[in-house]
């Protein structure tokens, strides 16, 4: 069985997979929990794994993938509620569970480069094809790929070499990954914040500054929807 803390934590990193491509921090997991340390998300995390719903990646910031749901998280938003205990216990066995199901996969183009980090040129031309998941593309709009360089985003689980998905729009709410062009010129990947007349293309590490620019230098090509990692 899951406790209610687990099972919060589980709902909640699975949501902003399906949401985001990537998995939350680990402070925006105490902050949905209501927890006063990153200690506590260490067990909850340690428990989750022990019991096979997740699974840790080593040597990658933020790596968490989700292997299985318990049935009420798996169907339906509504449905019968999962059992759970007060406290962890070190036996308390798994919840019943089911494994991730296997989706359709679709081919999207690779359209090159997109840098997280020191902006690079756009680049809009086929290289390859990537086969993704259907429920990454379920989305309104045509979708595509790029290939991340650089690790300015690694700190939102998105590393030098990854793949990620985006879905093709002109437009984003604050706080979205987006493919941005600046200036007509350069591509980025990074959080996007309105500011008044401005918009702040905010990195995720701490070793790159935000850039702020005027909003008529910055268009918005598409929105993160989905990421793809190979070993």
């Amino acid at each position: 069985m899951l406790t209610k803390k687990q099972l919060d934590l589980l709902n909640f990193i699975h949501k902003r997979v399906q949401r985001d491509g990537v998995p939350p921090s680990f402070d925006e997991m105490k902050e949905a929990l209501d927890l006063r340390s990153k200690s506590g998300i260490h067990r909850l995390i340690t428990a989750l794994e022990e019991r096979g719903f997740i699974r840790r990646l080593a040597h990658r910031a933020r790596a968490i993938e989700v292997v299985k749901l318990p049935e009420a998280l798996d169907g339906a938003s509504e449905g019968p509620a999962l059992s759970v205990i007060d406290g962890d216990r070190p036996d308390s066995r798994p919840a019943a569970a089911m494994p991730v199901e296997a989706v359709h996969a679709l081919e999207l183009p690779v359209m090159g480069r997109i840098a997280a980090g020191v902006p690079i040129e756009a680049i809009a031309q086929v290289s390859h094809h990537v086969a993704v998941p259907g429920s990454m593309v379920s989305g309104k709009g045509d979708h595509y790929a790029l290939e991340v360089k650089g690790d300015s985003m690694i700190d939102a689980g998105i590393n030098n070499g990854d793949i990620v998905i985006i879905r093709e729009t002109n437009v984003a709410d604050n706080g979205d990954i987006v493919v941005a062009l600046v200036e007509d010129q350069e591509a980025t990947l990074k959080r996007f914040y309105r500011r008044g007349e401005s918009i702040a293309l905010e990195a995720a590490n701490p070793a790159y500054e935000t850039r702020v620019l005027p909003s008529d230098k910055v268009k918005v090509q598409g929105r993160l929807v989905g990421l793809i990692r190979s070993y």
